[in-house]
């Protein structure tokens, strides 16, 4: 059921809004825009109705903050109120409301344009979806990680949770396509996205198409140590693949992973750890491929096998 979210200082117009609408989605209710701005922060809503005159915070003053943030600024809002004028209806459409509805309402125009908003959000979901997707392998492509990667790493920021970047790479594919076709290749990448993909199905886990046979993944919470043994067991599984690969450079097609473990502290740092994990890549390439090498919270490197470059 489609989520909505009522922002009103009024406990009887909000009573009034949940009776209409209740039918048919699950309302929550917030009586300040401090709560509403919360709610919207960390939940997950389709609409937001939004009162202009409420005491503290106004509604316009709520409609912009909601519109500065990331997390926020995709959620449509509707905003009710009994500023009729031309000046104000005109000043909240300029700050982002997608429509304005004046009181006393009608039960009947807030259900067909709550209805109507919906319906644009999630057919306005499903094209975004679409456009995040790589088509290929069905995971996320890089601008959607470029999109939630901001999202996450801020997330990090504010809990003060451990955060990991991988970088994977699959090992020797020019020599797989040479050998093998393209169309053999776009398999093994497939295969290989859906073993990682498997392995990294928490919430609070990313995992995208970078490029090419290159992947990056990202996950909250857990030490270097345990995120180290993790990606371990995801290299492992890829390799136990048994896929053939070109006789002359290895037995069975296998991947290279680097990454580092961080508590985030400065919300504009995600590119520089980025380059990290990319060099840690580097590194598992050099020393052989078919490895992981990470570094820790103190930058120092975790080696699964003796380097041998």
């Amino acid at each position: 059921m489609e989520r909505i979210l009522i922002v009103d200082d009024s406990p009887l117009q909000a009573a009034q809004l949940k009776s209409i609408l209740e039918k048919n989605y699950d309302i929550t209710i917030a009586q300040t825009a401090e709560v509403g701005l919360r709610y919207a922060s960390t939940e997950t809503f389709s609409l937001i109705l939004l009162d202009v005159v409420m005491p503290g915070m106004d509604g316009f003053t709520l409609l912009k903050k909601l519109q500065e943030e990331i997390v926020t600024q995709s959620i449509p809002v509707i905003l009710i109120t009994s500023l009729s004028d031309i000046e104000n209806e005109q000043h909240g459409l300029v700050l982002g409301a997608v429509d304005y509805i004046t009181k006393p309402f009608s039960p009947l125009i807030v259900e067909a344009r709550v209805n109507t908003h919906i319906k644009l959000y999630n057919y306005r979901k499903q094209v975004e979806y679409q456009s995040m997707t790589d088509q290929l392998t069905g995971v996320a492509n890089r601008r959607q990680h470029d999109h939630y990667s901001i999202i996450k790493w801020n997330e990090a920021v504010r809990l003060r949770v451990p955060f990991s970047i991988c970088m994977f790479d699959i090992d020797f594919f020019k020599a797989f396509n040479d050998t093998f076709g393209h169309p053999a290749g776009d398999k093994v990448i497939t295969s290989v996205a859906q073993t990682i993909s498997s392995y990294l199905q928490r919430s609070t886990d990313f995992f995208a198409r970078y490029g090419g046979e290159e992947f990056v993944a990202f996950i909250l919470g857990g030490n270097s140590t345990k995120t180290f043994k993790h990606v371990t067991k995801i290299r492992k599984a890829v390799e136990n693949l048994h896929i053939p690969h070109a006789p002359s450079v290895s037995e069975w097609v296998t991947i290279s992973i680097g990454g580092v473990t961080l508590v985030p502290q400065s919300e504009n740092a995600y590119p520089s750890y980025l380059k990290i994990a990319d060099t840690m890549l580097y590194d598992a390439k050099k020393f052989g491929r078919n490895q992981v090498v990470w570094a820790d919270e103190k930058m120092h490197q975790l080696l699964e096998k003796p380097a041998t470059p």
